[in-house]
């Protein structure tokens, strides 16, 4: 009975709790005749309601019953669903998870009784019970029936948890094996001449030889056939061939029940073009002589499975020195790296996201580390030749090849993103690797996984979690193998000969691999404590110098390093006992010439990184200028004082420069930075800050020495451009204006000649050469530029903005902030300067045209010659110039009337534009994008050279460098630069229409 409108029944509201969601079809369905004792039984509800999908579970319970025999075999199904728990849960599961398998019962209505008979004593058969399920099959069509029937059995104890998903598709394999065999001997049976005259070994290869199937997969295969005694070798390849085609057409062939897989042997040599069977001979003289690198990855998974097992045997072991040899090979690393960047550009771009087996973070980056890590290692280490993933993942980790924490993590996503596949194709038994896009079949799967709770919202996080941890690891281990390198050479306790030493080190992308032996050796040799704790920590550091673009500087500053501090009783003690000071010490040593050579000159500095998470955590500029004015106060003199502030400024440059390093390359317990912006924001407000503070102990090493306490004059400095901004790059120059106020009874000359005396002296302190990045101080946006005086009164600067300013200097105004000297001072210049970049009336059509032709004036005159424009990242179209001149245009014409857009601050102002509906959502995050994507390439030339620059390096190495702080592996360089050249150019296109557009 169906419940009247707005009035649910009980029943509807079981069905409802029980996961149903079309809860009145449900019911309709359960009012039907003979469905009175699932609709009152309340165990079988519950495990409709356990099922992946309840809706199609009672759907296809509803077929079965209906095609059962008579009312007497519907009622025994009903009994026996009822009585026996076991059956209960695999049917319903298996009906709940695949609508193909309930087809499959549907057609063959007593095949549900299979799963009664397996009991905890039959949960994991081999290929010996599926051979026994196949042995009555006398033809294509049976052999599929007991195909499926075998099938059906695997999917009940997956759904039910019986089986991990590694079982599962080891079942899978041996049931493909069983059938092949099958398969075989029926092609024997009618050939039986071409049977008798020639020896046939079926080779599994690919997911079928690695014993780890998916339940809809191609079945890869070779061929290996050789002649009988007595017969012409010839004939009998011909006759294996035939018989070879003929198994592959059983397997393969569409039948009134389907078909079973296609068997694909295109792994042959030669691929479609070689013949289908060819003798061990002849196999060999191939891989010997023509075979390609992929072809030997391609091997690690052969294995005998059908017709003659002997000879298939006596063919692995011909090919097997082969294969662990293929490492040796010319551009063996390259060649495999290149094959799986060829499998992702080949992936339709809109399928890319949905891919769980060939796309980024998918199933393929697991195996491809994985196999790429046995092929290099394998040749001396017989415990990792196993062509099952999972265990020689297990393996590597064992070896020590991978670290466990990887090899934990990569099993774990491994293991997860299988048996989404898995899940995925049971529904149809179809062959995909897509993900659902529709909220039906995402649930489906989401329960499927047991994931009960907001299942589609819980898959899709957990799926792109797994995703995310396959890509890093996939991108560390494949890209830059962490190797058991050696690391101790000394007589009698090398692990390693000097040759395979020097080998491992090439694969670890070692450019000179004699001079790595050298550091290595005097890091590690000797019976000392210091080497005990070197050769424990030098595997997993060369694996993370391997990471970077530059392994060799990395092992070299490592070196320079521990011979600076290896007396330190604390030095190797951090590395050693703090993970993480270990990893973020590579991580900066290996990343450019910035941060190691600022730590050569306070080596002492490695203790920042491993302070826990606020080692590296910019101090604020309260706490800068504090420490500054106390080393100035302890100075004798103020050269002195300058060099204390400038050694604070080297170490806490030396703490930014790691945590943006750091936060760029990530760590095994912290995943690269998501956010660019953030990172950008960190860099420039820890570099105006430190650049503040250092200003103002300078400024107080100066009157001190000049004047004492006091100074004859108020005196203060106002930052500008993009130090006003708080975005200061490394190499950025401090713009900046100064200003002063003569104290009461101080003659205004006086007060005059001492303040130019500080600037003079400010300057004269900051300019004496050092190994340090350089502090240059720039007036040139001051009244009157280059021409007016360095330092004016407050009153000078107002006279002269009343009368005198020009669009440019209004326009320079809106990054002004004071940022050292006295603060009521700095408070009333802004306060003095608010109208002019802040006007009432907004901007007149002149104004703004005369903005538009300094803006154009500048790009034509200012940008190097011989420069690429679409590369300039301060210059270019859609750099940082164009998105700053598009944001200061909004500030000035609106900046009163907006109370937002009065910031300093790029990306502040342009946020504000956007809530004040100035600049759309999407026009803002093109800009946005485009801002911090130019900061951060300045910042990584300047990390990365350790001198300033505005545009991509030439030099390979140093582009390769730049491209992985920005997150691009090896080889990935001109995507690098398409990448920015798209950003620029979508960016330069809002630019021409917000700021060269109308008025």
């Amino acid at each position: 009975m169906t419940s009247a409108p707005g009035r649910r029944s009980s029943t509807f509201t079981r069905l409802l709790r029980h996961g149903f969601t079309d809860p009145s079809a449900a019911e309709q369905l359960l009012d039907s005749e003979g469905l009175a004792a699932v609709r009152s039984d309340p165990v079988l509800l519950d495990a409709l309601g356990a099922t992946a999908d309840p809706d199609l579970a009672l759907h296809g319970l509803v077929r079965l019953l209906e095609a059962q025999q008579g009312g007497t075999a519907r009622q025994e199904l009903l009994d026996t669903l009822i009585a026996a728990k076991p059956l209960r849960d695999r049917l319903l599961g298996v009906l709940g998870a695949s609508e193909a398998l309930a087809d499959h019962l549907t057609r063959h209505p007593s095949d549900w009784q299979a799963l009664v008979t397996y009991e905890p004593r039959d949960l994991h058969p081999g290929v010996e019970e599926f051979e026994r399920g196949l042995a009555e099959a006398t033809d294509p069509v049976s052999l599929r029936v007991a195909y499926r029937r075998c099938l059906l059995s695997i999917a009940a104890r997956d759904v039910c948890g019986t089986i991990q998903v590694d079982q599962t598709a080891a079942e899978l394999a041996d049931l493909a094996t069983a059938t092949l065999r099958a398969a075989l001997a029926l092609a024997g049976a009618e050939a039986p001449e071409d049977a008798a005259m020639c020896r046939l070994a079926v080779i599994a290869m690919g997911k079928c030889g690695g014993h780890e199937l998916n339940y809809v997969s191609d079945v890869d295969v070779i061929f290996v056939g050789e002649a009988v005694d007595g017969a012409d070798e010839d004939k009998a390849v011909r006759a294996a061939g035939r018989l070879a085609a003929h198994m592959m057409r059983i397997c393969s062939e569409t039948t009134v029940e389907g078909s079973i897989w296609p068997v694909d042997a295109n792994l042959r040599p030669e691929g479609r073009n070689g013949p289908l069977v060819r003798t061990l001979a002849s196999h060999l003289a191939y891989y010997q002589r023509w075979a390609k690198t992929w072809e030997f990855q391609a091997l690690l998974k052969a294995r005998p499975v059908a017709g003659d097992l002997a000879l298939g045997e006596e063919y692995v072991a011909a090919l097997e020195p082969l294969v662990w040899g293929a490492a040796e090979r010319e551009n063996f690393v390259a060649d495999v790296q290149k094959m799986r960047r060829r499998v992702v550009e080949n992936i339709p771009a809109a399928e890319i996201d949905r891919q769980l087996k060939l796309g980024p973070g998918g199933l393929r980056d697991v195996e491809f580390a994985v196999q790429l890590l046995q092929l290099v290692h394998g040749r001396a280490d017989g415990s990792l030749r196993s062509g099952t993933t999972l265990d020689a993942l297990k393996a590597l980790a064992t070896g020590g090849y991978v670290g466990r924490t990887d090899a934990a993590q990569l099993d774990d996503a491994y293991r997860f993103l299988r048996t989404m596949e898995h899940r995925i194709q049971l529904y149809r038994l179809r062959r995909t690797h897509l993900v659902p896009e529709d909220e039906a079949g995402l649930r489906r799967l989401g329960r499927s996984l047991g994931l009960r709770t907001d299942p589609v919202a819980t898959l899709n996080r957990e799926w792109r979690r797994h995703a995310s941890v396959v890509r890093r690891l996939h991108e560390k281990l494949f890209y830059r193998p962490l190797l058991d390198a050696v690391a101790a050479l000394a007589p009698g306790e090398a692990r390693l000969s000097a040759e395979a030493a020097r080998e491992r080190m090439v694969a670890l992308g070692y450019e000179d691999p004699a001079a790595a032996l050298r550091h290595l050796e005097a890091l590690a040799s000797g019976v000392t404590r210091k080497a005990a704790i070197q050769r424990t920590l030098l595997p997993v550091l060369l694996g993370w110098f391997a990471e970077s673009a530059d392994p060799d500087a990395g092992l070299l500053n490592f070196r320079k390093v521990s011979d600076a501090l290896g007396k330190t009783p604390w030095y190797l003690r951090l590395l050693r006992d703090e993970g993480a000071a270990a990893e973020n010490l590579a991580r900066v040593l290996s990343a450019g010439r910035l941060a190691p050579d600022l730590l050569m000159r306070a080596p002492e500095a490695v203790a920042l990184l491993g302070d826990g998470d606020g080692g590296l955590r910019p101090r604020s500029r309260a706490h800068l200028e504090q420490e500054m004015l106390a080393a100035v106060r302890r100075a004798d003199n103020a050269v002195q004082g300058v060099t204390a502030a400038r050694g604070v400024r080297r170490r806490e440059l030396f703490r930014t420069s790691a945590a943006d390093i750091v936060g760029s390359y990530g760590t095994e317990s912290q995943p690269a930075e998501a956010d660019q912006g953030a990172l950008v924001d960190l860099v420039g407000g820890a570099v105006s800050d430190l650049t503040a503070a250092t200003l103002a102990g300078t400024l107080r090493a100066v009157v001190r020495e000049g004047w004492g306490d006091t100074l004859p004059t108020r005196f203060a400095i106002i930052g500008m451009g993009r130090f006003g901004g708080h975005e200061l790059g490394y190499g950025s120059d401090a713009d900046v204006l100064f200003v002063h106020e003569p104290r009461d009874g101080v003659d205004e000359r006086e007060a005059a000649e001492a303040a130019g005396k500080v600037v003079a002296e400010m300057r004269r302190l900051l300019q004496i050469p050092s190994a340090d990045p350089p502090l240059l101080i720039d007036a040139d946006l001051r009244p009157e530029g280059k021409s007016g005086p360095l330092v004016r009164t407050l009153k000078s600067y107002e006279a002269y903005y009343r009368r005198w300013s020009l669009v440019w200097e209004r326009h320079a105004l809106l990054r002004a902030e004071h940022v050292a000297g006295d603060e009521e001072l700095g408070r009333r210049f802004t306060e003095l300067i608010d109208p002019l970049r802040y006007p009432a009336d907004g901007l007149d059509e002149e104004a703004i045209r005369e903005i538009r032709r300094l803006k154009a004036r500048m790009e034509s005159e200012r940008l190097p010659r011989g420069a690429d424009p679409k590369l300039h990242a301060k210059l270019g179209p859609g750099g940082l110039s164009d998105v700053e001149w598009t944001v200061q245009l909004l500030q000035l014409r609106h900046g009163a009337g907006e109370p937002g857009l009065r910031t300093t601050r790029t990306r502040e102002a342009l946020a504000a534009a956007r809530a004040a509906g100035l600049i759309s959502e999407e026009d803002t995050a093109v800009l946005d994008e485009a801002w911090v994507l130019a900061s951060r390439v300045r910042n990584a030339v300047m990390l990365v050279r350790g001198r300033a620059g505005d545009t991509f390096p030439t030099v390979p190495r140093e582009l390769s460098a730049v491209g992985r702080y920005l997150g691009y592996g090896p080889g990935h360089a001109g995507d690098m630069l398409d990448a920015y050249r798209r950003t620029a150019r979508r960016a330069r296109g809002v630019v021409e229409e917000l700021f060269y557009g109308g008025a």
